[in-house]
């Protein structure tokens, strides 16, 4: 039987790696060893995405978090390879574009194991951005790219990856399955909605945590302040990612904004399926706001899924509180038909089916 070690960091990770671990486990014919690096360290962000969506255990927890760039991926290649080397498998899977992700890729390729890389091809165009630099290096050292989108199977040919001998196919993206999937226990399991004494249609969803926005004052002021704007027509509700946190209260930030604690995939499905529409400067919330057909509000300046700006479902404002609240205005109302299929079907089945064929 092959194996494959899937390297884990981050939120999104653990929702993709739900969906390609339970159709591994339904052929039954191929070994996955799960190593989490600890990137996410907080229970919140971390254990229970684990617990309720039934993800295997990882057998290894690196317990590497709250480093430098530098340090934080060091760390894991360290260990990482000491994992490779004890579990030796026959390709190590990478997810998306953390340090966990080119920390997987770097040490796998190192010890001539084969990487495959989820979600490849993806470019914002900003080399200022840590996650920008993870992935285009992470694609280059690949062997198999399962790229979500036809703009991201672009962008590879233009960086000339049809003369590389790496395979790129599109696979669909993988968010979309973990989605459908597991839309009806989060209505089953989670009662955030009347925890939180919300009414559907009548809250914003947001959240703000990447580090162009979060390390720059002016920025983050000019963001809370549209979101405090908007808060007045309609409740804003933010998860408050940690390091958000730590910075607010650190410049004694106050807003009149809903702040929550971090929250579970199932509660976040609920509020997105609930909410008048989305703010954010995540990527993947990007996505999960246009499959529950809610409109989205990038506070970035650009985005990797241009696709949702192009025909409508999204709208990048950058950190200008004046955009936010036009777009906001616009999108109250917006009659856009959600039903345009961008990102593909059956997408777990077919990334396992171009994991066989790379390992056979």
């Amino acid at each position: 039987m092959k194996k494959i070690v899937t390297i884990l960091g981050a939120r999104p990770q653990f929702v993709k790696a739900a969906v390609l671990s339970r159709v591994i486990s339904n052929h039954n014919d191929l070994e996955e060893v799960i190593v989490h690096t600890g990137q996410h360290y907080d229970a919140n962000m971390s254990d229970v995405f684990f617990e309720e969506m039934e993800i295997p255990s990882p057998k290894y927890n690196l317990e590497i978090h709250g480093l430098g760039h530098g340090a934080m991926t060091g760390q894991m290649m360290e260990k990482i390879e000491a994992v490779l080397n004890l579990e030796k498998p026959d390709s190590v899977v990478v997810f998306g574009d953390t340090n966990s992700t080119i920390a997987g890729a770097l040490t796998a390729k190192k010890l001539h194991i084969k990487v495959i890389h989820i979600e490849a091809g993806l470019r914002s165009f900003n080399m200022e951005m840590p996650e920008e630099i993870n992935r285009i290096l992470t694609d280059r050292i690949s062997d198999l790219l399962l790229c979500p989108t036809d703009t991201a199977i672009h962008n590879l040919r233009d960086e000339g990856f049809d003369n590389l001998p790496i395979t790129v196919v599109k696979s669909g993206d993988i968010m979309k399955d973990a989605v459908n999937f597991y839309s009806k226990t989060s209505a089953e399991k989670s009662s955030i909605i009347s925890d939180l004494n919300l009414t559907s249609n009548n809250f914003v969803l947001a959240t703000i945590h990447r580090q162009e926005n979060t390390d720059n004052l002016s920025k983050l002021k000019s963001i809370f302040e549209g979101l405090e704007s908007i808060s007045k027509r309609k409740k804003v509700v933010m998860p408050l990612h940690p390091r958000t946190k730590k910075i607010l209260e650190s410049h004694n930030l106050r807003y009149d904004i809903a702040f929550i604690d971090p929250i579970g995939y199932f509660d976040m499905l609920e509020l997105l399926k609930h909410c008048n529409l989305v703010i954010t400067d995540s990527g993947g919330l990007q996505k999960e706001a246009f499959f529950n057909k809610k409109h989205c509000i990038i506070a970035r300046e650009e985005t990797e899924w241009i696709e949702l700006v192009t025909n409508g479902f999204a709208k990048i404002i950058g950190s200008d509180s004046a955009e936010m609240k036009l777009t906001f205005e616009m999108f109250q109302n917006s009659k856009i038909d959600f039903s345009m299929n961008l990102y593909g079907d059956k997408v777990g089945e077919n990334i396992y089916s171009e994991i066989t064929k790379l390992l056979n």
